[in-house]
């Protein structure tokens, strides 16, 4: 009996658990997951200083004209001690000098034969950042789970932190099977098709940060299927395209039986896509998807995306949407839940025509889909919807409805 989309995700988000840690330098950090909480081991900035090129002076002086008899560069290690009735001049970055109580930019000062002339109407404080301003020491960074982006990596700079404890990353095994598929590199004969989903596969998996076994293309055949299985059984994840129907040489299925096959589900309520299935050999996860290229692609994005994330360790670990609304007026066949591509603009979704499940230009044209529920017959112009991108990763620490029910 076939599952719903919701019951698929749930099946995959409870068989799907995290990886082990490893320690990686902070210059390999970079789309990794946090395993740890980062606290904070030092005030930033870590002492008060000069936020302008400019002089430290005392309030009382507004207006008056003082000497300056000494500079402060930044890094400077200075033990100067500001007195009534002089300035000394400072740069940025540079530590404030005790007894400074604000800091007059350069351009606001009259310089004159024997110092410079002050502004009036000095504020207390004026251009110092204080210590601890921005961070604060003992105060929470970065969590456990959040994926590190390049920005993290400033803050983690910012305290000398050298190595952090991350989740490892998923390895991923792909492969399909067909006797009329061809790798892009081979020569293909007029019954010979080119095939397209590893590659597909094995870049969608890099983007989202995997390390992935490209494995190739199996024949039609229970014993070659077999041999393909073996060598990808110290995988966290096996994704394979074709041989899940219901066809004479569909034996993809079969042959992971031989492994000890425990299927959660193996068909969904869903169009493209309804033989998907999912399961697990020991420790090793599976996930068969059709052989038509667009309804491998967009089932890929909805099941292999969340297993990849469960297995992360990332937080935000649920598929999310954007709502929008419909740049046009979308007639859809019911039966089945739908998954439509099309293209979203940041004002409006565009979606794909007269695509079917072998296709594979909606996929180059396309940088998001929806799912429309089974009983919808028509998605009106300016009528809200709920799009899940493909360009980019948009995703939730809680579970997200992703279905547009009209």
């Amino acid at each position: 009996m076939a599952v719903t989309i919701e019951e698929a995700l749930k099946y995959i988000y409870k068989n799907s658990i995290q990886k082990g840690v490893k320690i990686v330098p902070l210059e390999q950090a970079l789309g990794h997951i946090l395993a740890e909480e980062i606290m904070a081991m030092h005030n930033l900035p870590p002492y008060d200083n000069s936020a302008m090129d400019g002089y430290a002076v005392k309030i009382e002086d507004g207006g008056r004209e003082v000497r300056v008899n000494h500079t402060i560069f930044a890094g400077d290690n200075s033990s100067e001690e500001l007195k009534d009735g002089f300035a000394i001049k400072i740069m940025t970055g540079a530590k404030i000098p005790q007894g400074c109580e604000c800091i007059v930019p350069i351009e606001d000062a009259l310089v004159c034969e024997g110092g410079v002339i002050l502004p009036n109407n000095l504020k207390k404080s004026r251009h110092i950042r204080l210590s601890g301003e921005d961070i604060k020491c003992g105060t929470v960074l970065l969590h456990k789970g959040q994926r590190i982006y390049a920005h993290h990596i400033t803050i983690l700079a910012s305290q000398g932190i050298s190595h952090i404890k991350v989740y490892k990353k998923p390895k991923i095994a792909i492969f399909a099977s067909g006797n009329e598929l061809k790798m892009h590199y081979e020569s293909v004969e007029s019954h010979q098709l080119y095939n397209t989903n590893t590659p597909t596969f094995f870049a969608r998996a890099i983007e989202l940060g995997c390390e992935v076994d490209f494995i190739g293309t199996a024949c039609d055949s229970l014993e070659d299927i077999k041999k393909y299985i073996k060598s990808a059984l110290d995988s966290d994840l096996i994704i394979t395209s074709g041989g899940v129907s219901v066809g004479d040489a569909d034996f993809t299925k079969e042959a992971f039986g031989a492994f000890g096959y425990e299927i959660f589900f193996d068909k969904i309520e869903i169009k493209p896509g309804k033989p998907t299935t999912f399961g697990r050999v020991k420790e090793t996860l599976v996930l068969n998807l059709p052989g038509n290229p667009l309804a491998a692609a967009l089932n890929f994005e909805l099941f292999a995306q969340s297993i990849i994330l469960a297995l992360s360790g990332d937080e935000a670990k649920y598929i999310n949407t954007i709502e929008t609304k419909m740049a046009n007026e979308c007639i859809v066949k019911g039966g089945r839940r739908t998954l439509i591509p099309g293209s979203f603009d940041g004002t409006s979704f565009t979606p794909y025509e007269n695509f079917s499940p072998g296709m594979i230009s909606p996929l180059a044209v396309s940088n998001s889909y929806i799912i429309v529920e089974d009983n919808c017959e028509i998605l009106k112009k300016d009528s809200s919807v709920k799009i899940i991108p493909t360009r980019f990763s948009f995703n939730s620490k809680e579970v997200v409805d992703l279905i547009n029910r009209g």
